[in-house]
């Protein structure tokens, strides 16, 4: 559904406005909704030209969700665990202790940038061995305290895929994520029609050019150009998944915060690969990127069904995280999703609509609700509170949390000799039928005079 002219409007002065204060070159954004971009447009110009969803862009440190996904891919094979150390699998580097989900989340407390001088405007032969990327002393934190964020911890995690795919990071990533969602216009190498880079002079509207320099073994920390036609796909990706690439469940583990903010930034924090922004009530997750030349964001919120992308060809001045959620949030606010239609259960499991109603922890009441997508969702009557989750089925008869405070519990139902359900188990909660109930194993027991008045 096409957005409404002063929606389009709106956006359209957002990006005009970033782009004149910014004294960018050009700009471009994209919002996506429903699995296709419903708004695209450029402001400035490339190359005398407007431009378009085709026009490439060098994307930076968004580079390294892609990289994350790889990453998640070998885990979901069982060809690596989050909690391994590097050396398992790519031993001989001066971080072997790190764990790879440490690396992912920028939890290794390693240095920040390579040795030697900028790396973004070196060319990759300055450092073209792996180890060239690593101090010889590379951490500046205490593994797993804090986040830290780290650019030859992504080199690093590149050359795992490498080493056990066998090729090179560029093409695995080809192979496994571009072609499969579509994305012809992103790649280590631009091709027209392209963007240069440019440095804008702080005090006079005059340019210089940036050099684009190939980065060798930091190329899985930022070196991928794309467009954003290409990015508007990758976000729909992010919102709705694709089999073919992510399990749905690794897709969602990318979304949870993975390390404590740090202090002068409480509204964000970072995932697996993935950066993490509170806006009001409304949590987007994504990456921003940077490197000489070209500044880019792609932000989604799964809860509106939205996605944002923004691109520009200037080395800084454009707070373009910040454009992009203003991008997304106009469409939020203004043409809030509409949900789906109501529809029922297309089949009914009779022991699933057993557990439906009421359920019990203590005396505080919560329901349980069979819902039409074949999960389950439990919560406080009331609304309020941290114990409510939806669950998925685990195909034994159990349902794991899929969020709030029972992310990841099991909960079990478990039955009488006559097959009675008597009580649910959720990770040592016990729901019973009535508050308290005394046929059930209430832990600490229930007093067997029960409920009576506030008189001895």
């Amino acid at each position: 559904m096409a957005l409404l002219p002063e929606t389009s409007r709106a956006l359209r002065h957002r990006l005009a406005t970033a782009q004149v204060a910014a004294r960018a070159p050009s700009v471009v954004g994209a919002v996506v909704r429903d699995g296709r971009p419903v708004w695209l447009e450029g402001w400035g110009s490339v190359d005398g030209a407007t431009p378009g969803a085709d026009v490439q862009y060098r994307i930076g440190s968004i580079t390294k969700t892609f990289v994350t996904i790889l990453v998640l891919r070998l885990r979901d094979e069982g060809r690596i665990a989050l909690a391994d150390r590097l050396d398992d699998h790519l031993p001989g580097t001066t971080v072997g202790d790190a764990t790879i989900g440490d690396l992912l989340a920028h939890t290794a407390g390693l240095t920040a940038e390579p040795p030697g001088p900028w790396w973004e405007r070196s060319p990759g032969s300055l450092r073209p061995e792996l180890a060239d990327v690593l101090p010889d002393d590379p951490r500046v934190h205490q593994p797993g305290r804090r986040f830290h964020y780290s650019n030859p911890g992504f080199a690093v995690l590149g050359a795992l895929v490498e080493r056990l795919r066998d090729a090179p990071w560029s093409e695995v990533l080809a192979r496994e994520i571009l072609e499969p969602l579509g994305m012809t216009r992103t790649g280590l190498q631009p091709s027209p029609p392209q963007a240069t880079g440019w440095a804008v002079h702080p005090w006079a509207d005059v340019l210089l050019p940036e050099p684009a320099q190939a980065y060798g073994p930091m190329g899985p920390a930022g070196e991928l150009w794309s467009s954003a036609g290409d990015l508007a796909r990758f976000a729909t990706f992010l919102l709705d998944g694709d089999s073919r690439v992510l399990r749905t469940e690794s897709l969602e583990e990318m979304r949870f915060p993975s390390s404590a903010p740090e202090a002068s930034t409480w509204p964000s924090s970072y995932g697996l690969g993935s950066q993490l922004l509170r806006r009001g009530e409304r949590m987007l997750n994504g990456h921003t990127g940077s490197v000489p030349g070209f500044v880019a964001t792609v932000w989604v919120s799964p809860a509106d069904g939205l996605g944002a992308v923004l691109l520009a060809n200037t080395t800084a001045g454009l707070p373009v995280g910040t454009v992009a959620a203003d991008l997304l949030e106009i469409v939020a606010d203004r043409e809030p999703r509409i949900p789906e239609p109501w529809a029922p259960l297309a089949e009914v499991d009779q022991s699933v609509l057993e557990l439906a109603g009421p359920w019990y922890w203590g005396p505080a009441a919560f329901v349980l609700r069979p819902a039409a997508d074949g999960h389950v969702e439990l919560g406080p009557l009331n609304g309020g509170g941290t114990r409510g989750t939806r669950l998925r089925p685990a195909g034994d008869g159990t349902w794991i949390g899929l969020s709030g405070y029972f992310t990841g519990e099991r909960l079990r139902e478990v039955r009488d000799d006559s097959g009675t359900v008597t009580h649910l188990d959720m990770g040592t909660f016990v729901f019973t039928r009535q508050p308290y109930d005394p046929a059930s194993p209430v832990p600490g027991g229930v007093d067997p005079t029960g409920w009576r008045s506030a008189k001895p």
